[in-house]
């Protein structure tokens, strides 16, 4: 085809240059989802906003630089729609899911509390 045949070493060249080609990939997978990873351990609230920010800003090197500091930036949990210990849960929670572990979402029913009514005037008699 080329003016030569291959031979064995030729065929070790090509796996080792697969095999490096390959190492490389795995490693910048392993670098872009680096801020994800960090933020999931610190328990971050905001730990699936870095991951994807972490992932998607990789080639503008930019973004995926700031959500490397975001995932080390502690973070005040500053929420009015729950209380601190709700807040807490679902953090925990999302941070769970994230790692892939189970999620104890399952929450038992508050029963539900009906405030008693007084008698009508018209009944004590």
């Amino acid at each position: 085809m080329l003016g030569f045949e291959l031979d064995f070493w030729d065929y070790v060249t090509f796996a080792t240059l697969a095999l490096a080609g390959m190492g490389v990939l795995v490693f910048i997978v392993w670098l872009m989802g680096l801020p994800g990873r960090i933020a999931i351990a610190r328990k971050h609230p905001d730990a699936e906003a870095v991951k994807i920010m972490g992932y998607s800003g990789f080639l503008a090197v930019v973004p995926w630089i700031q959500a490397f500091i975001w995932a080390f930036k502690p973070t005040d949990i500053v929420d009015i729609r729950r209380f601190p210990k709700a807040e807490a849960e679902e953090i925990d929670e999302n941070i769970a899911r994230l790692s892939g572990k189970p999620v104890s979402g399952d929450k038992p029913a508050k029963p539900d509390v009906k405030p008693k009514s007084e008698p009508d005037a018209d009944s004590k008699s």
